[in-house]
C-alpha cells in the first residue's frame, strides 16, 4: 500500500489515538502466553514525529483496573513514547470526532483508519508551513 501523507498546519494538533490494534497488537496484553504489549510497525516512529507541544489523548477499552493501568503506562514510558492524557473503559464502538475548519480553510479534524494490527508505517506526518 502507498504512503499516505498527513500533512498538517504548524498550530498545536490534539491527537486522540486508539491503543490496542492501532498503536499495539491487540489484546497482546492478555493473550495467556506472554501478557505482554508490542509496538506495531511504525507506531513508535509515528508517535515520536509527534510535535512536543501537541497534546496527545490515547483511548483504550481496557479495563479500567489498577494492575492493567499501571502496567500499560509503564509500557508506553518505558518506550519514551509522550502523552498528556490515557482513558481507560471506553466503549468499544466507533470513535466519532465533529469538529469545525477555520474559515482560511484549514481543516480541522482529520481520521486515518489502518486495519486492525496493521500498524502505522504506511502513515507519513508533515508540518506543512503553508497551511
Amino acid at each position: 500500500m502507498a504512503n499516505k501523507e498527513l500533512r498538517i498546519s504548524p498550530l498545536n494538533h490534539t491527537w486522540i489515538l486508539d491503543f490496542d490494534g492501532t498503536l499495539v497488537r491487540h489484546n497482546g496484553y492478555k493473550d495467556g502466553v506472554t501478557n505482554t504489549d508490542e509496538w506495531l510497525p511504525g507506531a513508535l516512529d509515528f508517535l515520536h514525529s509527534i510535535p512536543v507541544d501537541d497534546y496527545v489523548l490515547i483511548l483504550t477499552a481496557r479495563e479500567d483496573e489498577e494492575d492493567v493501568r499501571n502496567r500499560t503506562i509503564e509500557f508506553i514510558r518505558a518506550a519514551n513514547v509522550r502523552f498528556n492524557d490515557i482513558k481507560f473503559g471506553m466503549p468499544m464502538g466507533e470513535r466519532i470526532l465533529i469538529n469545525d475548519n477555520k474559515p482560511s480553510g484549514l481543516v480541522c479534524s482529520y481520521a486515518l483508519t489502518p486495519e486492525r494490527n496493521q500498524g502505522l508505517e504506511e502513515f507519513k506526518l508533515i508540518i506543512d508551513e503553508n497551511l
